[in-house]
């Protein structure tokens, strides 16, 4: 999981992370036509420098990483692909109108990687295509329905079933019209060849025993379709360039929320910030342990490992760059892995540097009470990040429904990315409650970390709650506001955080997250996003006041520059 922010992602997508304004029933139904207006949209994101300093890689791993950068540049045509079935040709006609409105369709094009406006609930910004998102994307035939799918999989054996419900099979039709499931390795071929050989290449030229292991073992990987040999060598990557690099969230599927959309982060090592933050790691059997629901639902041994890595970011593509940039993850998803390896939490700092500077710090001036702005810190921001990706892989991942052994994700269907975002982040922050109150954390930061969430709610929800972390934070806020625990001012049209009511509010919502994820219950899921996921008037109004603030950054990557 990321943490936006896409977050987020510790994750923290803590993990991190739509739109402005909520959109008014005249603007879902006619897309904007004119130049004023796409590049009033352009404008919602920052043009913003991301690099970080290759003055201490060696002149092999300075090769390296320019073959790496080389291979992960396919993941954009990839993912493309993977977003809808006639995003290919739409793409080729955009870049080939040379007028200015012409160029502003294909600028935001690309900053979504499609004809969707990701700030504006997935409204197409073009005519011509379906005005909104299809949600299978074209991880399953244009015409398929849920019902269809279904009623299929019940047909098929054990290994067909999983492949049908698998992160890494295209659902497809045969000349007959039926459903078959199509390995990734197949079906995107043309990208996965070259991006393997390249990988060989770059392994050739590092001399850095783990790079060179998960380069070649990912290499492997896109050309078997099995990724978990690759998975186990990305655990244990140590090495001075981190290279994250498959197919891995399940954003895009938006009908089950199974199949998994290719990504690339192309990172540099922060040692000194790597070694700062490794303490949190040691505290996670402690935190498994007193998670605030039944103690039967506890994992009582976590995964070995669960690596900390700080890194900064030098290149990202695929669903890695798509509309909101990411600013920490947790990965892998296999819960095979995650039981075996832990997962590994990536904290992208130059990217959440970007963000605190270039968005919360203006969002905080505009929708805080004046006394609690100055508790708003980067440092908080970074920590609750820090702590949204260290929780992704606590709480129920593999669980047992009815006699099944099944896993939260199949369970929780297409709700499963807003839970498991809202999850993150409000049992982030009861981790750190916990931490501060055993004096891991400095307590003098307890005001900063839940003021500066609350200045983050309104950054995240601007995503748009049609987009899992925008949708789980909305559900945050609302419950949080019901508890009293959040405080809305008539006169000022500001907010603050009640410091005699958070805490228990946000130990009690905690507890209700985790226990539908160990409940595996789809019903309760949905009814608590169905109350709570949504944009409310007191809110909408402060997001009215946000219209002149950047909600994300545009990265440019100097070191891709070709």
């Amino acid at each position: 999981m990321k943490v936006m922010m896409k977050a987020c992602a510790l994750t923290i997508t803590l993990c991190l992370t739509l739109p402005i304004n909520a959109m008014t029933q005249e603007s879902k139904q006619k897309p904007p036509a004119d130049l004023a207006a796409l590049n009033a949209k352009i404008r919602r994101f920052a043009p913003t420098i991301i690099t970080g300093d290759v003055s201490r890689l060696s002149s092999s791993d300075r090769r390296a990483l320019d073959k790496i950068i080389e291979a992960t540049r396919l993941m954009d045509p990839l993912f493309i692909r993977q977003v809808w079935s006639g995003n290919v040709a739409l793409q080729k006609k955009l870049e080939a109108d040379t007028s200015a409105l012409g160029r502003a369709r294909a600028h935001y094009f690309r900053i979504n990687d499609g004809p969707w406006s990701q700030l504006d609930e997935n409204i197409a910004f073009i005519d011509g295509v379906p005005n909104e998102k299809p949600p299978h994307a074209a991880h399953y035939p244009d015409d398929l329905t849920k019902e269809e799918f279904n009623k299929w999989v019940e047909t098929l054996g054990e290994q067909e079933r999983q492949h049908a419900m698998g992160f890494f099979y295209a659902i497809r039709r045969d000349a007959a019209g039926k459903l078959k499931a199509v390995p990734y390795s197949e079906e995107y071929r043309e990208f996965l060849e070259p991006a393997a050989k390249l990988l060989r290449e770059a392994a050739e030229l590092t001399t850095n025993a783990t790079l060179k292991n998960f380069l070649m073992k990912r290499a492997a990987a896109f050309q078997s379709n099995d990724y978990y040999e690759s998975d186990i060598a990305w655990m244990e990557l140590d090495a001075p360039i981190d290279v994250t690099f498959g197919p891995y969230e399940t954003y895009s599927d938006g009908l089950f929320g199974y199949k998994a959309a290719f990504e690339a982060y192309v990172t540099l090592r922060d040692e000194a910030e790597t070694a700062k933050l490794a303490k949190f790691s040691n505290y996670l059997q402690e935190l498994e342990n007193n998670l605030p629901f039944e103690p039967r639902y506890r994992n009582p041994k976590l995964g070995a490992g669960s690596p900390l890595r700080v890194v900064n970011e030098v290149f990202s593509s695929g669903e890695g760059n798509s509309g909101v940039q990411t600013a920490a993850f947790n990965l892998p998803n296999d819960e095979r892995v995650v039981q075996e390896k832990g997962s590994k939490r990536v904290m992208l700092k130059n990217v959440q540097e970007a963000k605190f500077s270039k968005t919360l710090i203006p969002i905080s001036r505009v929708v805080l009470d004046p006394a609690q702005q100055k508790d708003v810190s980067f440092e908080a921001f970074f920590t609750h990040i820090l702590s949204h990706e260290l929780m992704h892989g606590l709480g129920p991942q593999s669980i047992k429904v009815e006699g099944r052994e099944t896993t939260v994700r199949k369970e929780l269907k297409e709700t499963y990315s807003a839970i498991e975002e809202a999850k993150a982040d409000i049992t982030g922050l009861w981790a750190l409650q916990y931490l501060m109150d055993k004096g891991v954390v400095d307590r003098q930061m307890e005001r900063s970390i839940y003021t500066t969430f609350l200045a983050s709610v309104f950054r995240s929800v601007r995503f748009g709650i049609k987009e899992a972390h925008g949708k789980g934070i909305a559900l945050q806020f609302n419950y949080l506001v019901g508890e009293g625990a959040i405080k809305f001012d008539e006169r000022t049209g500001t907010f603050s955080i009640v410091p005699s009511r958070i805490k228990g509010a946000v130990r009690k919502l905690t507890g209700e997250i985790l226990t539908l994820q160990a409940e595996g219950s789809y019903a309760k899921s949905k009814a608590m996003l169905d109350r709570y996921g949504v944009v409310e008037p007191q809110m909408q109004k402060a997001l009215d006041r946000l219209k002149d603030v950047p909600v994300d950054i545009e990265p440019n990557f100097p070191l891709a520059a070709r």
